[in-house]
């Protein structure tokens, strides 16, 4: 647990002054122990208060219901359980016989709330700046991730576009390829387009991701970059 709780306080990057309290935050309560609900219901409402901060900052001219939307999407469970996994949690987590035969050292559920418990006990242990820190070092990776999302998504609609404008037939998408685990699988399509003999491939961790990656080579290839 010692070597497992050093490994993942260098993925935060934050070392815990009290070991104790980190150690509550990955204590799920089937565990039958104190357990990180408290810590778990504390770090929901910092997490929540520090990304609206954030994006008030970085957005000056944003609506309210922008605001909301982005920060709903930062803060759901999806989102807070990838990043337990990029932290590798679960291999620190102390859960009952039940919940561990069960699966739950990869439950969204339980990652997301044990996420929100670790963003309580940074601030209990390191105070709000050093929590500030963490939710922005977090937060702001993945606002450059949807940037770059929302870049590629209008791909498709431009490759229709020019193949409607061409009066040529519209691209067509296939799955390839599905890879990796259930939770992490890895999606890989096909776009084909009239003009190019050859067919683009595109990789993504879902669906349309690789869509847009192909579209995008698709374009490229068609000198539309």
């Amino acid at each position: 647990m010692a070597t497992a709780l050093d490994k993942l306080q260098k993925h935060l990057n934050y070392q815990f002054s009290d070991q104790e309290l980190v150690r509550t935050a990955l204590t799920h309560r089937s565990a039958n122990r104190p357990n990180n609900e408290r810590l778990e219901f504390l770090g929901d409402s910092l997490l929540g208060f520090i990304v609206a901060e954030i994006l008030f900052e970085i957005y000056p001219d944003a609506r309210e219901g922008d605001l909301s939307r982005m920060r709903a999407g930062l803060v759901n469970k999806e989102s807070l359980a990838e990043f337990a996994r990029e932290l590798e949690l679960g291999e620190c987590l102390r859960l009952g016989l039940g919940e561990l035969n069960t699966g739950g050292k990869d439950r969204d559920s339980i990652l997301a709330d044990t996420v929100e418990a670790i963003i309580a006990a940074i601030y209990l242990d390191g105070g709000i700046e050093a929590c500030r820190q963490f939710v922005r070092r977090w937060s702001e990776a993945r606002l450059s991730s949807q940037f770059a999302d929302a870049q590629q998504k209008d791909n498709k609609t431009r490759l229709q576009e020019l193949m409607q404008s061409q009066g040529l037939p519209l691209p067509r998408y296939e799955v390839v390829k599905i890879s990796g685990e259930d939770h992490q699988q890895l999606f890989q399509v096909s776009c084909r387009v009239a003009p190019l003999q050859k067919f683009q491939i595109g990789h993504g961790r879902s669906k349309r991701f690789a869509e847009q990656e192909a579209a995008q080579k698709a374009l490229e290839q068609l000198g539309e970059n």
